[in-house]
């Protein structure tokens, strides 16, 4: 499109000007069959375009000038690879060229910078692919069914646009650097057929903004995400049709008229003088500039497994730019640094270990082995398939000598640090660790994570010679480790220091948890987590090894403790009929034949963090609290004690998270009319205002349990959207307060609130 066809415009957007540098009067027409036929022809010839033809499908789908992709691709005697560009990453070289795609073409990709979010939908199963043995340029998504696809594409967009948008950048400027993307093949649990399109692996910010500008400015991030589903996927399901149609036409179908209806509305905003907005939003949106990666080839001598090549390629990239340059969040870091550096380990060949064996522990780090595969895939039946067994067996694997300095040594590399220490490798592990409980315990993940970073598991016995020793039952560990064996004293640390970090029972302390009480997260002295788990699993300290023991058999992946919570929450909370027991850790008495300590009434005490510290080191403990309690003379106020016992790890004891929804109270529908007498008027207004105060109760509690049991991103309010309701709070409050002033007069006023400051 010539720039004489094209003009500049202001235009608002959600309250600011947004100056439109060109707006193109023409969008780009559909190219006929044949010319996408070309491009697959192409693909095939191409002896370094390693896609099946499903895949060649898809991209020339989503091409908008076939024809001179299929020029690029075509091979010739000089120029084997066509006009196809070639970039060097470790361990492979991938082929790609840039083009311009539909954007309704495009689905997103796993997005690193909330992948390590506890998300409601979770991620697909991803695995690479070959052909004839070799590298293909394809990866392979598994999903539950359709849903589950259409979910988390949702998910991905609405989670991507709450954290970050570029839109004012794309109306002014479109998408103007290449988003990098290659075919992905969908497949299904359910048996819904599979199918190849293009997905976004990095630039999937640029692919939600576009569409956030598409849906308009009066539009919020989910209904952006809502646009994107109904565009890409319309109506259509995994179920069989009577034509008999596969659902990859179907699909194509649905994209050629959503296209197609789009242009129609852009030839009508597009009919006079000047643009409407409409029209420049469907301009600077309808197709955006791609990187689209055809061909994957492995550099010889390297042991990486063939399947793994072109996805490792991919992720180096992305890696290479959002870990030094365009940083993502630290969890995202530290997970592409440690699988990074796990595949670095794996292409060099340079350690005494089983490439199957590091095959075996990348598919654990990523999540690509389950659990419940551990004794298959470890040939060992007596190793339990558990989500804490598969934390013991990570932490074991990566921390071997013959591993752990040259994973260290990659990762300081890749990070770009002088130097690495426990507490380094530490940070590295715990987004790693928590994988399969992210989301059932996200409501700690910050803290966990804080512990890890802190030293974690990682002790001096940890980091020497041992061997996990295999059991469902760690009380059955305790008496070799008094007995000296490494092996049991080393499985129950990382077990119980597992348990303990993931549930918040152990914790990187903080200055006000010091002396605080113990049902506040308090603890007898201040240290490292890593120095606590050591001294509990000490060989002549039975009380810390049954803590660790007796923590680690309790441990559930799919649910928190009742006595992590705080003492408001764990008495108001209701369990739900059926839950069976309540999961809580118990502190140990060494006293009783079953090691659990018990009240006056024989009920068993809950554990807290201060159990946990104090049986790390009981004299040392002993020593600091006679110091303490000799300082308190005279003893501090109750509701100063109260008010540091608050602060720990950012927890309040006023967190209702837990709490069960009331029913709704509705507003009265009744309206007395501007006729009726003013006291009947008044009354009513009253009981309009009580019901909605009373159903903002009911809302506000609904997302306050919502947040306790739900993904952590998106978030259930994102923060614009707080502040206006934050703002509407508060003037509602200023209005009743002024309507209170002009019905009793200042006097009454401060009666009412001198009688609330005596209540608190």
């Amino acid at each position: 499109m010539s720039s004489s066809a094209s003009q500049s415009v202001m235009l608002d957007w959600k309250g600011e000007k947004v100056a439109v540098s060109s707006v193109e009067r023409a969008l780009p027409s559909e190219p006929d069959d044949s010319a996408r036929a070309r491009v697959v022809t192409a693909g095939v010839a191409n002896p370094l375009a390693s896609l099946p033809v499903g895949a060649l499908q898809a991209m020339a789908r989503a091409l908008t000038s076939p024809e001179g992709v299929a020029v690029m691709l075509q091979p010739t005697a000089q120029e084997p690879a066509g006009l196809l560009l070639e970039e060097n990453v470790e361990g492979a070289t991938l082929r790609t060229f840039n083009t311009r795609v539909w954007l309704s073409e495009l689905l997103p990709g796993i997005q690193p910078r909330t992948g390590m979010e506890v998300m409601d939908i979770p991620d697909p199963q991803v695995v690479g692919t070959t052909e004839g043995g070799e590298p293909c340029a394809v990866v392979r998504y598994r999903y539950e069914d359709l849903q589950h696809l259409k979910d988390h594409v949702r998910q991905t967009v609405h989670s991507t646009l709450a954290l970050n948008s570029y839109a004012v950048s794309v109306l002014g400027r479109k998408v103007t650097r290449p988003l990098i993307t290659h075919p992905v093949e969908f497949t299904f649990e359910d048996g819904t057929e599979s199918f190849h399109a293009l997905v976004v692996r990095d630039g999937i910010t640029r692919l939600a903004s576009a569409w956030s500008v598409l849906a308009g400015p009066d539009a919020e991030a989910e209904d952006a995400a809502d646009l994107m589903v109904e565009s890409l996927f319309g109506k259509a399901s995994g179920a069989p049709t009577a034509d008999g149609r596969p659902l990859v036409e179907r699909l194509a179908t649905t994209r050629e008229n959503w296209r197609r209806t789009l242009a129609d509305e852009f030839h009508g905003a597009m009919a006079g003088a000047e643009p409407d907005d409409r029209g420049v939003h469907i301009a600077q949106t309808y197709v955006v500039p791609a990187q689209v990666a055809v061909g994957a080839e492995g550099h010889p001598g390297h042991l990486l497994a063939p399947e793994d090549v072109f996805d490792d390629a991919m992720r180096s990239i992305l890696a290479s730019v959002h870990v030094e340059f365009k940083a993502w969040d630290s969890a995202a870091q530290n997970v592409e640094v440690a699988t990074r550096a796990l595949k670095r380990i794996i292409q060099l060949g340079d350690v005494p270990v089983a490439k199957e064996s590091l095959q075996v522990i990348y598919g654990l780090a990523v999540g690509r082995t389950v659990p419940e595969d551990l004794p298959r895939e470890y040939g060992d039946d007596r190793l339990p398939g558990t989500a804490l067994w598969r934390g013991i067996q990570l932490v074991h694997a990566l921390t071997r000598p013959e591993l752990y300095e040259g994973l260290k040594e990659q990762a300081k590399t890749i990070k770009g640090g002088s130097r690495m220490g426990a507490k380094g490798f530490a940070e590295l592990l715990g987004p790693i660790i928590d994988l399969p409980w992210r989301s059932a315990k996200k409501a700690v993940s910050k803290q966990a994570r804080n512990a890890w970073s802190n030293g974690g598991v990682l002790t001096r016995e940890v980091l020497r010679e041992w061997e996990p020793v295999f059991t469902d039952d760690f009380t059955s560990l305790v008496e070799p480790a008094l007995a000296g064996d490494a092996g049991a004293r080393c499985t129950l640390a990382v077990a119980g220091g597992i348990a303990l970090i993931a549930d918040k029972l152990l914790t990187r302390n903080v200055g006000s948890s010091l002396m605080a009480p113990k049902e506040k997260g308090g603890v007898p002295f201040r240290s490292d987590v890593h120095l606590v788990i050591e001294d509990l699993s000490a060989q002549d300290n039975e009380l810390g090894l049954w803590t660790l023991a007796l923590t680690a058999n309790r441990f559930r992946a799919g649910a928190l403790p009742e006595n992590m919570q705080s003492v408001r929450q764990f008495v108001r909370r209701n369990r739900k009929d059926g839950e069976g027991p309540a999961y809580v850790h118990l502190k140990v008495d060494l006293e009783q034949p079953d090691k659990v300590a018990r009240d006056e009434n024989g009920v068993p005490v809950p554990l807290c963090e201060w159990d946990v510290v104090w049986a790390a080191d009981q004299e040392r403990a002993r020593v600091a609290y006679a110091e303490h309690v000799a300082r308190q003379s005279p003893a501090p106020a109750p509701a100063a004690t109260e008010d540091l016992a608050c602060e720990v790890d950012g927890e309040s004891p006023d967190d209702e998270s837990t709490l069960p929804v009331p029913k709704p109270w509705g507003p009265s529908s009744s309206d007395p009319g501007d006729g009726a007498p003013g006291g009947r008027r008044a009354a009513e207004y009253r009981r309009t205002l009580r019901g909605s105060l009373s159903s903002a109760r009911v809302a506000l509690d609904g997302l306050t349990e919502i947040d306790g049991t739900a993904g952590s991103w998106p978030p259930v309010v994102e923060l614009t959207e707080f502040g206006d309701l934050r703002q509407s709070l508060l003037e509602l409050q200023t209005d009743l307060e002024n309507l209170r002033r002009n019905v009793h007069g200042e006097a009454a006023t401060a009666d009412v609130d001198a009688e609330d400051d005596d209540e608190s």
